[in-house]
Formats: C-alpha cells, structure tokens, sequence
C-alpha cells in the first residue's frame, strides 16, 4: 500500500525530514502498525517515534486513533503532543 507520510514540529527536527513518501509491507494496516513498522527501522525513528510518547495522527487530514485502518494512497501526519496558552 502506498502512503504519503508527513512529519511536523519536533519530529520532523528529530527525524531531519518533513515528508516520506513509502509502500507499506503487507502486514501493517493500522496507523499503530505502521508507528511500530517506522520504529523498526532503529534510530532515529526508534526514539522519535517510540511507542510510549504521545504522537497525534491524521489520516487524509482528519485526525484518528492509533486503531484506524490504513487505506491506499493515504496522507498519514504525524504530530507531537501540542501545548498553548
């Protein structure tokens, strides 16, 4: 499945990228999967992305929970937590 991903604030900082465009294997068809797929990778998407931070996802520009379906062609953004006053 293809995706376009896009990375913003710190992690795009932490990463040095701000978008990645990539075919997912097979087995990963959940925003979760593919956080865990990225995280394979080691360093530093290991620490960047690590399973215990809080990252905000939108897929398709909508944000979603970790369990929501991939589909072909998506935008997948991922977003540290974000704090104002």
């Amino acid at each position: 499945m293809k995706l376009q991903l896009r990375f913003f604030a710190s992690l795009r900082e932490g990463l040095g990228l701000a978008e990645e465009s990539m075919t997912a294997p097979a087995g990963v068809k959940t925003i979760a999967d593919l956080r865990s797929y990225l995280i394979q990778r080691g360093d530093p998407w290991a620490e960047i992305l690590a399973s215990g931070k809080v990252i905000r996802c939108a897929l398709n520009q909508e944000m979603v929970k970790d369990t929501t379906s991939l589909v072909e062609g998506a935008e997948v953004a991922f977003f540290p937590p974000v704090t104002g006053g």
